[in-house]
């Protein structure tokens, strides 16, 4: 198991960030887990995740955790990061 903790950067919200976790989660065998001040969702795409994932109403600046357990672990964060990077969604 990893984890990796970012800090958000979008001001408009975390809606495209939890749609795009969501598809990811669907194309790695790990199993992704999002944590923020005590409270973590269990990634896979559904309109339901997505809610549960909006529900945590992370706020830009906001540090929150990717936990991934699995066999391509490594691969799915590098790819969560380099997404968040790509978009400027993180610092």
């Amino acid at each position: 198991m990893i984890e990796k903790q970012y800090n958000i950067i979008s001001s408009t919200g975390f809606a495209r960030p939890a749609r795009m976790l969501g598809s990811i989660s669907t194309k790695y065998l790990s199993n992704l887990v999002i944590e923020y001040e005590g409270m973590s969702v269990e990634l896979n795409y559904s309109s339901e995740t997505i809610m549960d994932v909006m529900s945590l109403e992370i706020r830009p600046g906001a540090p929150f955790t990717i936990r991934a357990e699995g066999i391509d672990e490594y691969k799915a964060l590098q790819y969560i990061e380099e997404y968040f990077t790509k978009m400027k969604l993180i610092h």
